[in-house]
């Protein structure tokens, strides 16, 4: 080992040891203390403190799907270092009101009213908190594989995992049947369903209701449970159902808005505006912040009514700065349009890897967000979830990011608006090799049927 491979190993070293000492270790997917250490990034790529080079198909947490390190961000960063901070949470400032006015002009009307937090959990909060006020309800549905956030009130309408062992969580939520056609929970089959998942959800929320029900929070794709795309129509049926017993329509569009599924929000391809959305993710290129919008009239309300959400950084023009920020890199590297032709070029690879390996039993998503789900065998459909999780310790062991999910049978790729053609074909050489070296290669009948 030269004395450079030997300097960076003994740095390595000496961080896991004060990372042993003094790092919480309650992450997210990995509870143990053991290397890589990550140092900095560009783009797609992500470097160790070894100096080993990672392809990031996660985008870090998700938040820095326009590319890490974009200059525009940098530049938007270091600007608000030059002026202001920190800025008096119950008065307006300047880059406050400049990325709330850019905002509501990208949403569609009549969404224009914004109040910007530090994390997704945050905006999700507070999106539950106006449906409550609004509508004079406090009852709150999910379905039931979705992701919100991990503090008390937004992981009481998680379903989609981290619940155990975490106590009484907040009441008046409850669990709707998702519309998770690969494995519909009913053993239904759209369109032939008539989205029976909706049907059989609003009558136990009607029979199990207390009181009022405020809201339905949901994604228009489900990226944490699983890269699972609603039904046509489903979404237009579940605002429809809502707004027939008062309740209003939550998108969270943290993961999958501004751009990310190849369009500007994931509502949209359903023609339908929601009464309040909320974004997060990529929306501060790297930097926290959080977005809920709505409407005036709503917004009008709500505050009458006495609504406050301020936290001590609620609004700050550092964060705003750089949603300003990341607002310019949609539009000025047309991330819409990078989002469909890497979207399309990662299904082209993986469905052809599907013609040539049984293990792989969907391939769905839209965008930078993909998800590939592994099967045992194709009939029974039975989840590979030990085989994914070689498949991902195979492919981070060489230089590989991304994420398992679904107890590891579901890969989910989520590579920046900046990756190349060749990172994407070397990204998908990677994934036939590891799966080769998990299953063995099955002779698909040509036609044969995916479902």
């Amino acid at each position: 080992m030269s004395e450079a491979s030997n300097s960076a190993a003994s740095r390595e070293a000496a961080l896991l040891g004060d990372a042993a000492q003094y790092s919480f270790r309650a992450r997210m997917d990995k509870k143990t203390n053991e290397g890589p250490v990550f140092e900095r990034g560009k783009d797609s790529v992500v470097w160790d403190v070894t100096g080993k080079e990672y392809l990031d198909f996660n985008s870090g947490q998700m938040c820095s799907a326009l590319g890490h390190n974009h200059p525009i961000i940098t530049a938007a960063i270091k600007g608000a270092c030059d002026t202001l901070l920190h800025a008096h949470s119950s008065h307006y400032n300047v880059k406050e009101i400049e990325l709330a006015s850019r905002l509501g002009q990208i949403m569609p009307k009549p969404l224009q009213k914004s109040l910007f937090g530090e994390s997704g959990a945050d905006a999700n909060e507070m999106a539950m908190m106006i449906a409550r006020k609004y509508t004079g309800g406090f009852e709150i549905a999910s379905p039931h594989i979705s992701f919100h956030g991990l503090s008390d009130a937004t992981r009481a309408v998680t379903f989609s995992g981290w619940h155990a062992g975490h106590g009484h969580l907040p009441g008046g939520t409850y669990a709707i049947v998702a519309p998770y056609c690969y494995r519909c929970p009913l053993n239904q089959t759209f369109p032939s369903c008539k989205f029976a998942c909706l049907k059989v959800s609003f009558d136990l929320l009607d029979a199990q209701t207390t009181g009022k029900p405020a809201a339905v929070i949901t994604e228009p794709l489900f990226s944490a449970g699983g890269v699972i795309e609603p039904p046509p129509g489903w979404l237009k049926e579940l605002q429809q159902l809502c707004h027939q017993r008062d309740m209003l329509l939550i998108v969270d569009e943290e993961q999958t808005g501004l751009g990310k599924l190849g369009q500007m929000f994931g509502f949209e391809s359903e023609g339908i505006v929601p009464d309040i959305v909320t974004v997060a993710k990529h929306f501060g290129g790297g930097v926290g912040i959080s977005a809920v919008t709505t409407t005036a009239e709503i917004e009008d309300k709500v505050v009458r009514e006495g609504y406050a959400a301020t936290h001590s950084h609620a609004n700050d023009p550092l964060i705003c700065a750089a949603g300003t920020a990341s607002l310019d890199v949609i539009a000025q590297d047309n991330v819409i349009d990078r989002a469909r032709r890497i979207g399309a070029h990662m299904r082209a690879r993986l469905e052809a890897l599907q013609q040539r390996y049984e293990m792989i039993g969907d391939v769905r998503g839209r965008g930078q967000l993909t998800g590939v789900e592994l099967v045992r065998d194709r009939q029974g459909k039975e989840p590979a979830t030990d085989e994914g999780r070689a498949i991902g310790k195979y492919c981070f062991d060489n230089g590989l990011i991304f994420s398992l999910r679904r107890g590891g049978s579901v890969l989910r790729f989520v590579p920046p608006a900046t990756t190349t053609p060749d990172q994407i074909d070397a990204a998908m050489d990677l994934i036939g090799k590891a799966i080769e070296q998990t299953a063995p290669k099955r002779n698909i009948t040509p036609g044969a049927s995916f479902n």
